[in-house]
């Protein structure tokens, strides 16, 4: 079920559309990331308080999945053809990471060693990053070549490393915990190579995503009063928030350096778009009292999740 909730209006300038989406039979949508065909993929909550995945076609179609045995799915992420990762509970709670094809085929992601695994992010040319934890409950990164072969990796003194995007080319972004508690930014090239980085003045530093120019967007500072920033290819780091805001996360960034994400006023929750030359955006779907981006395609179409003043939550789109 989909509605139109904002017509653009004539002018020189169009204003943005929201359209809101449920899961047929669902009590809960949440929608985490879209691609460039504009297909959305996320997880809702059934009237038995399961959740599954799910795939909106641009046309609006959805259709829902879940991996065999599974008792929780968690979708985060849909490339150009399609395929979707994302994690799943099975019957003995045990968490495995899955890749979904686009003919609708699920393979299982586990590293060896691992006891729980978190599939976060698929590039277009099918490589999968992450994390999972050992047996020892010590988190490392992975990356998955679309050939199935499995690489673990760590920054220099990690006790615990979190995988959080990957760009086109193979490199990836996330944040990794030292012995001291500080949490610090990393970018691992293709070819293995990292290159650790902090934004100014923290000691908590978190990369959500990351595009094919190597610009990473994320958050820092206490969890309590994060922060957004950007992150140019030469290690330059622009910091930003919202007016306003006293809570700033950076969740996704786009090709041509587009941000979203969402922010605190003190109460209630707002999305916001930063252009590449840093004009920021603040917006909420019509009823909305919570607004949660997580995803941004190419041509600035942003999906998220908000919750309306009934305590409905729902996906959402908003084209520019």
């Amino acid at each position: 079920m989909a509605v139109a909730l904002c017509l653009a209006s004539g002018g020189a300038a169009a204003a943005p559309t929201f359209t809101a989406f449920d899961v047929s039979g669902s009590i809960v949508t949440y929608a985490y990331a879209i691609n460039a065909g504009g297909s959305v993929t996320g997880y809702y909550l059934d009237n038995s308080s399961v959740f599954h995945g799910f795939v909106r076609a641009a046309d609006g179609t959805i259709t829902s999945f879940d991996p065999k045995g599974s008792t929780e799915t968690e979708p985060t992420s849909i490339n150009t053809k399609g395929m979707i990762v994302g994690s799943y509970t099975d019957a003995s709670g045990v968490i495995h990471g899955f890749l979904r094809k686009p003919g609708g085929k699920i393979v299982r992601i586990d590293p060896k060693g691992s006891v729980e695994t978190v599939a976060q992010s698929i590039n277009d040319g099918g490589s999968v990053a992450g994390y999972f934890y050992d047996s020892n409950n010590l988190c490392h990164g992975f990356v998955r070549a679309p050939d199935g072969t499995i690489a673990k990796f760590d920054p220099k003194n990690s006790t615990c490393t979190a995988a959080n995007g990957i760009n086109v080319n193979g490199d990836i972004a996330g944040s990794f915990d030292d012995n001291a508690g500080a949490t610090h930014g990393f970018l691992r090239a293709a070819d293995g190579t990292i290159t650790t980085f902090d934004a100014p003045d923290t000691t908590v530093t978190v990369p959500y995503g990351i595009n094919g120019s190597d610009t990473i967007a994320g958050a820092y500072g206490p969890y309590n009063a994060f922060h957004g920033f950007v992150r140019s290819a030469d290690g330059t780091i622009v910091t930003f928030d919202p007016a306003g805001s006293l809570l700033t996360r950076g969740d996704a960034i786009n090709g041509k350096g587009a941000i979203t994400g969402y922010w605190n006023d003190g109460s209630l929750w707002h999305g916001f778009v930063r252009t590449a030359k840093a004009k920021i955006t603040s917006f909420d779907p019509p009823d909305s009292v919570y607004t949660q981006p997580n995803g941004i395609n190419d041509s600035g179409v942003i999906t998220g999740i908000f919750y309306d003043a009934g305590g409905g939550r729902h996906g959402f789109l908003r084209t520019p």
